[in-house]
């Protein structure tokens, strides 16, 4: 909870709580032995408060001075000290790359790497401010990509890539939260977590698609116990439960790995599935072709058995790898969202895509092609990639989904913050992430 006063008043002059002795009391009948005596007791009782706190400030520094989320007494003296006597910044050198090598986008503070760091002296009324009243957070530790969102039942699901250990990326499984307005959630258990060969080394970002029977699939990019990147069906156990509480992954997994040409760690984060001008299902994954990012195309119809198209839904050259993508339809005549699956002469598709190399959101309108698979942007010139950006800040791996309780399209992004990795740690929490309720074409 913040500090609701960070900043200390003025210390007033208290009133003395005892009366003092009146000169001339010894005189006036107190004996002098009497004094000695009460001198002596209150010496002893002194140096035993003495003795016992150097023992407690040993037992501390022992202890190694471990972190605490909530205001201290540590705090309060930090607080009331001068500026002499406030701790120096220390000079860090910023924590080495993470993420990277184990195949997805650096999760370090770009920023910061390759430079000294100075650290300012927080305490933890400085750092309790700075959780967000608005924006959505876990309570506490590393948070990134958004996963999974979906309107079901009268809740909004927030799923999130989640450190449940540390305020740093690693160890990811998926948190998982619910709202009534998006505003205000309630924090619930693990959806899932890294207990399979097939995401043993993390269970990474996805997508949901809600059937016409009202039913949810879920597929996942999941890191194998031997860091390949494969995709994962999962859903709910309970289909009557409106909270999602409890989730299962297919025992065929994985239901797609990296097909002939594309890296072991190329492959990941599926789209939410739209329905074709056949029937089938069709999603989008993320890769790329040495510096050439792609999208490619799979057909389903049953989640489980897949059809790769020949080619590719579009590449831009030059662009890296290809994270995140994400593919819907605006329409060009309404100011409502629209399904994913919608398509016509009156709707124009978005394709997004977060990349790898400079960490922005990129996204291009343009004409899809059901037929064939395929989507040319409507200018060249700004392609994905090339072009518009969804934000100029610190946005990144964005997902969108279509809330058919209001008729809009709400999109989600990471706010990774610029915070050191330093400040992330003693704060005990990393990142937000940020809503915008409804995406449509100006």
């Amino acid at each position: 909870m913040a500090d609701p006063s960070p900043l200390l008043p003025v210390s007033n002059s208290l009133e003395p709580s005892y009366s003092p002795v009146p000169e001339g009391a010894v005189s006036a009948g107190c004996p002098a032995t009497r004094l000695r005596r009460s001198k002596k007791v209150l010496i002893a009782v002194f140096s035993g408060l003495l003795f016992v706190s150097l023992i407690l400030a040993t037992i501390n520094n022992n202890n190694g001075g471990r972190h605490v989320r909530y205001h201290s007494q540590e705090d309060e003296d930090a607080s009331w000290a001068t500026p002499k006597e406030m701790a120096k910044p220390e000079t860090l050198s910023p924590a080495g790359s993470r993420g990277v090598s184990a195949g997805v986008s650096e999760k370090a503070n770009v920023n910061l790497k390759g430079a000294q760091v100075k650290d300012y002296p927080w305490n933890n009324s400085m750092l309790s401010w700075q959780r967000t009243a608005f924006h959505f957070q876990p309570e506490e530790n590393w948070m990134n990509d958004p996963n999974g969102p979906l309107y079901y039942k009268g809740w909004y699901h927030f799923f999130y890539q989640y450190n449940p250990h540390a305020a740093v990326w690693g160890d990811i499984v998926w948190g998982h939260a619910v709202s009534k307005d998006l505003i205000h959630w309630l924090h619930l258990p693990l959806a899932m977590v890294a207990d399979k060969w097939y995401d043993k080394n993390g269970v990474w970002t996805g997508s949901a698609t809600i059937l016409p029977d009202g039913k949810i699939v879920m597929l996942y990019t999941g890191s194998t116990n031997e860091s390949v990147q494969v995709q994962n069906l999962a859903y709910p156990a309970d289909h009557d439960d409106p909270l999602l509480l409890k989730w299962v992954k297919y025992s065929g997994n994985p239901v797609l790995v990296p097909p002939p040409g594309i890296g072991a760690k190329d492959f990941r984060d599926p789209t939410t599935a739209w329905k074709t001008s056949e029937g089938k299902w069709r999603i989008i994954i993320g890769s790329k072709i040495n510096k050439t990012g792609i999208a490619l195309v799979y057909d389903t119809e049953d989640f489980i058995n897949y059809e790769l198209l020949s080619g590719i839904l579009h590449g831009v050259p030059k662009t890296g790898m290809w994270e995140c993508v994400d593919f819907y339809p605006v329409s060009k005549t309404g100011q409502n969202g629209l399904d994913t699956s919608v398509n016509g002469p009156q709707v124009k598709h978005v394709i997004k895509t977060s990349l790898d190399d400079d960490r922005h959101d990129y996204y291009a309108l343009g004409t899809y092609a059901d037929k064939v698979g395929k989507w040319y942007p409507d200018n060249p010139e700004i392609d994905v990639g090339i072009g518009i950006r969804y934000d100029y800040g610190i946005f990144y791996a964005s997902k969108t989904f279509y809330d058919q309780s209001k008729g809009r399209r709400v999109l989600w992004g990471w706010i990774g913050e610029s915070d050191s990795e330093v400040a992330d740690v003693k704060k005990g929490w990393a990142s937000l992430q940020v809503c915008f309720m409804s995406c449509k074409m100006a």
